[in-house]
């Protein structure tokens, strides 16, 4: 019953987002110009999205064969359910972001108010971060009801292997797989797509030829608003939706090993409790995610956007930490519990809660070095008179400041729910940060709308008090995309965490507490390549960015150069560019997301899972200050830029020495912070993933042992 009870809030959720959905598209486009602009942008973003589904799908389709031959016979159409719902999310996102991008500039346009521009662009994104939460609930909570529950000690294989496995968790890991392979491409593809065309556009517009940033002129333009929607949107709900499916994964394996590894602390009772948790922790989040955001688009809001935004997402926590309170009441009350719950029915909820304050705190942490309201930020912006190096300089600088909070409070948390509820209460920990993330997606898809409302601003010429409305919303916009990606990567870092201790656990003899050995060389070495392999993998997507962006500045350049251009009486040939951007994205995104997929299989069929189990360890550790590092420094360069460009700087203006240097910056901090940094947080979960699936494989056939 309780968990129809979380179908039921999945079901209301998408109800609203649907109503969201049809109630932006009523609304007015504006002029006849908007309108076209809004078409070609619309039409853009899909036919990357359907080129990139293509190949997605070959893939899918070749990996679901494999995982019902030779793992589990239904695994294959799980992991398709997976991938249709980090597909389901990923596009009505997108859809609706390129709906109402047009029509918050047309708000703007009409009311000249930003309170009720802000509605607009709210609600848009509101669909994207409730379809995140809802779609990847819905499909765990069909697959639990589909199973009747889980069953420890159930058995079964594939249609050839002889393999045994345990059919209930084969299914959730291969779901969480599917997901975790739409969001791997979706990241890598549109991170390409829209970075490139956003610095080859800065290049022209600002250093090259001294344009307005979003002049209709420069060809590059039109791809760059596409490219908002194909990465910010569509690659960001994918990759949030997986973390939130990955975490549910993992607690359900963890309390799976716990049941089978404690039978004389744990009944029946104690596995149904600890099984059903984590699906009606996050049905009780999505619920408080749908309160806030129905009131905080109908509420009266004031001239501060961020205040509108901080409100949704202080609600959705606090309700979230008072639902899980009377949740886990009900849930473990009357249960038998492991000695490790120190605290009784509470520790699961002390270590959810842990998890939700540092999700909170991340972003507050996030938005201080990236935001400039606060010093880190403005003190670049005043830096930027003696130069590029110096801007550079005290970017990284910022960038590496910001690290250690984030990853105190991530520790912390870690080691706090691990002494109050073991294991399990890592898992929960994760669960807790991930259990609004349909809000934080919201306030998230918030910021590239905005942007792209901006730029029909600038780009249909609606005059300077618009610009004035769009750019607020655009600036608060860039910091609430900070903050989502500070939320990711620490929300990656509680998911893959979680994964690696499953991953332990599932090839673990059962009767043996799951370690897996820092000490041992095996387990070293496997760090190192681990470590190694993010390296080479941000290096990968950078060489790969900046390939692209320099081919289409160069295009760019020779469109400008075309007779009626550059004096706006002919215009460019804006698909060109956007073919070209979406061809370079597509070619280059397979080699980054197959060694996601290809590194634990093989690393664990030549060394074994102990190495595997080094190579998520040491990806960990390396990946997620490095993600941090490089969202926090692109994030203040990009905030510096809009600082000076307000005129807030006195003396440094547009066009300034000053503003030319932040410009350099901030094209450094666009393939940090949207294209590597986004990255890297998806490359160790769907490793971890790609492990958790094929651990019972690697741990029978492994070539040296």
């Amino acid at each position: 019953m309780a968990m129809y009870a979380a179908l039921g809030v999945v079901l209301l959720s998408i109800v609203y987002l649907i109503f969201n959905y049809f109630r932006i598209k009523k609304m007015e486009e504006g002029n006849d110009e908007m309108k076209e602009l809004a078409l070609i942008i619309r039409e853009g973003a899909s036919t990357f999205l359907r080129t990139e589904y293509r190949g997605i799908g070959i893939v899918v389709i070749v990996l679901a064969v494999l995982l019902s031959l030779f793992l589990e016979k239904s695994s294959g159409l799980t992991f398709i359910l997976g991938a249709i719902m980090s597909s389901a999310a990923c596009i009505i996102g997108m859809r609706s972001a390129t709906y109402a991008n047009v029509r918050t500039a047309n708000e703007a346009r009409k009311t000249l108010s930003i309170a009720q521009t802000v509605k607009v662009a709210l609600r848009g994104g509101s669909i994207s971060g409730l379809g995140v939460q809802a779609f990847g609930l819905l499909g765990l909570v069909m697959l639990f009801i589909l199973n009747d529950g889980i069953d420890p000690n159930a058995k079964g294989g594939g249609f050839i292997g002889s393999l045994v496995t345990n059919p209930d968790i084969m299914r959730i890991s291969s779901y969480s797989l599917g997901c975790s392979v739409v969001a791997m491409f979706n990241r890598v593809a549109g991170g390409n797509y829209t970075k490139a065309a956003d610095i080859s556009s800065d290049i022209l517009a600002k250093i090259r030829h001294d344009m307005p940033e979003d002049d209709s002129r420069i060809p590059n333009v039109v791809a760059d608003f596409i490219g908002d929607n194909v990465n910010d949107i569509a690659g960001n709900a994918s990759d949030l939706l997986e973390s939130f499916v990955a975490t549910i994964s993992a607690t359900v394996m963890i309390s799976v090993t716990l049941f089978l590894n404690s039978p004389e602390q744990a009944t029946e009772a104690t596995l149904q409790a600890t099984t059903i948790f984590p699906f009606l922790f996050g049905g009780v989040g999505l619920f408080a995610c749908l309160v806030a955001i129905i009131i905080a688009i109908n509420r009266k809001m004031g001239d501060d956007p961020a205040k509108a935004l901080n409100f949704a997402t202080w609600m959705a926590a606090g309700l979230t930490i008072l639902g899980g309170l009377v949740l886990s009441f009900f849930v473990f009350r009357n249960v038998p519990l492991y000695d490790n719950f120190t605290i009784g029915w509470l520790s699961p909820w002390v270590a959810c809660i842990l998890g939700v304050i540092s999700g909170v705190a991340i972003g507050s942490i996030t938005e201080y070095y990236t935001s400039s309201d606060y010093k880190p930020t403005r003190n670049l912006a005043e830096i930027a008179h003696e130069g590029d190096a110096f801007v550079v300089t005290k970017g990284d600088a910022i960038g590496s400041r910001s690290v250690l909070l984030p990853l105190l409070i991530i520790s912390i948390a870690l080691f706090v729910s691990g002494k109050l509820s073991g294991t399990y209460g890592v898992a929960l920990s994760a669960m807790g940060m991930l259990s609004f993330v349909a809000v934080t997606v919201s306030i998230d898809a918030f910021g590239p709308i905005a942007d792209n409302a901006g730029g029909f601003a600038e780009s249909c010429g609606l005059g300077s008090n618009v610009r004035e409305i769009t750019d607020k919303l655009d600036s608060v916009g860039n910091t609430t995309a900070a903050i989502g990606k500070g939320f990711a990567i620490g929300s990656a870092a509680f998911a893959t965490v979680s994964l690696i201790v499953a991953y332990v656990g599932n090839y673990t003899p059962i009767g043996r507490e799951p370690i897996l050995n820092i000490a041992s060389f095996v387990v070293i070495a496997g760090g190192l390549v681990g470590g190694a392999l993010i390296e080479y993998f941000c290096a990968l997507l950078t060489d790969n960015t900046i390939e692209s962006a320099r081919l289409m500045a160069d295009e760019g350049d020779a469109q400008l150069s075309l007779p009626g251009v550059m004096e706006g009486t002919k215009k460019p040939d804006y698909n060109k560019v956007i073919g070209m951007a979406a061809s370079n994205a597509l070619q280059k995104m397979l080699l980054p997301s197959v060694l996601a997929l290809l590194i634990p299989a093989i690393g664990g069929f030549l060394f074994g899972v102990e190495f595997v189990g080094g190579i998520l360890v040491g990806a960990t550790i390396v990946a997620v200050p490095r993600a941090l590092f490089m969202g926090n420094s692109g994030g203040a360069f990009d905030n510096a830029k809009k600082y000076i460009e307000s005129g807030q700087l006195e003396g440094h203006g547009k066009g300034s020495e000053a503003h030319k240097a932040s410009v350099t910056g901030d094209t450094v901090g666009d393939t940090r912070k949207d294209v590597v940094g986004v990255a890297l947080d998806i490359f160790i979960k769907t490793m971890s993933t790609v492990a958790n699936t094929l651990a019972p494989i690697i741990a029978k056939f492994t070539l040296i042992k």
